[in-house]
């Protein structure tokens, strides 16, 4: 049984951690989140210790620690901009650390923890849970076939992502892009994490459009070049989509066929805690393509809709 402590209690995406560290076997000790409103926790580890303030929570890890009692893992889900610093404390206080995505907002973070890593030898693990999706491995089975065929072939793809969100989003931390990244990476790193590992390595990345709401491009990488569609607006839902009451549409295209991935999505961080624990996990330089990827798309000069842009962008 592993000791876990978790940052970010009251957040969105803790109850699936909440879960995949009940589902895996194993304890919640604590858990910290300047808001109060964790009663989640009662469902899973009602015996944790839970703080509101960073500087108790540090001491607390500090005496179990000290004591002969510390953590084995600190998983992290607070907001994306605290990433970094929460990764730092979890390995300079002795435990691997499990962190949501995006792992950081900048490349060069990687490069500082890689180094903070080594120093402690504890490890990093980025969630990127669409590597695990049964959906995502065959595609990459088909394709790898298709490659061991015909090495240089150049796939057509199209990606298209929509999550809608009300106007909390925009008042919350996640719509200010110095904290988020922006609707490219706070929604879309895990996509662009998950193409770069089927497709290969980056070519070339054009940026069509780009709002608080939506993004849109075109990405070049060595076996695919990609038209993607990232937004939160739910005006951009196609409209089969809305007649069913759905808020969210997840939508692959390779060369002309589809693959609808929408169901299934929600269940793998158990997985991806599975995974790890049994020695596998995804580490500092598997998230770093993605990385590169969103960052270099937050600061692109945006072309405009001229040229092959991705269809969904014409009701923007």
């Amino acid at each position: 049984m592993k000791q876990f402590g978790l940052i970010g209690a009251s957040g969105y995406i803790a109850p699936r951690h909440l879960k995949a560290i009940k589902e895996t076997g194993n304890v919640l000790l604590c858990a910290l989140d300047p808001y109060d409103g964790v009663g989640i926790m009662d469902s899973y580890f009602p015996d944790a210790d839970f703080f509101t303030e960073f500087e108790r929570f540090d001491r607390h890890i500090d005496k179990l620690r000290r004591n002969g009692n510390g953590l084995d893992f600190l998983s992290i889900c607070s907001p994306n901009y605290l990433h970094d610093s929460h990764i730092r404390f979890g390995l300079r206080s002795g435990a691997n650390v499990i962190c949501e995505k995006p792992l950081v907002l900048n490349p060069w973070n990687i490069e500082s923890l890689e180094a903070i890593e080594k120093e402690s030898g504890k490890r990093v693990y980025n969630i990127l849970q669409l590597r695990l999706h049964p959906s995502i491995i065959t595609l990459r089975e088909k394709v790898q076939g298709v490659l061991q065929k015909e090495p240089n072939k150049v796939f057509d793809v199209d990606l298209t992502y929509i999550t809608s969100r009300g106007k909390w989003y925009f008042v919350s931390w996640k719509g200010d892009i110095t904290k988020s990244g922006g609707v490219a990476t706070n929604i879309g790193v895990h996509f662009f994490d998950m193409l770069a590992w089927i497709f290969g390595e980056v070519k070339e990345s054009v940026v069509h459009y780009l709002n608080a709401q939506s993004a849109s491009g075109i990405l070049e990488l060595k076996h695919a070049r990609v038209r993607w569609f990232l937004s939160v607006d739910v005006k951009t839902l196609p409209k089969a989509a809305l007649e069913q009451n759905k808020r969210t549409f997840r939508l692959i295209s390779l060369n002309g066929e589809s693959l609808e991935f929408s169901e299934g999505f929600t269940d793998l961080h158990t997985g991806s805690y599975k995974d790890i624990l049994n020695g596998g996990g995804f580490g500092l330089q598997e998230a770093k393509a993605s990385i590169d990827i969103v960052y270099t798309i937050r600061n692109a000069e945006i072309v405009g809709l001229k040229g092959d842009y991705h269809p969904f962008c014409k009701g923007l």
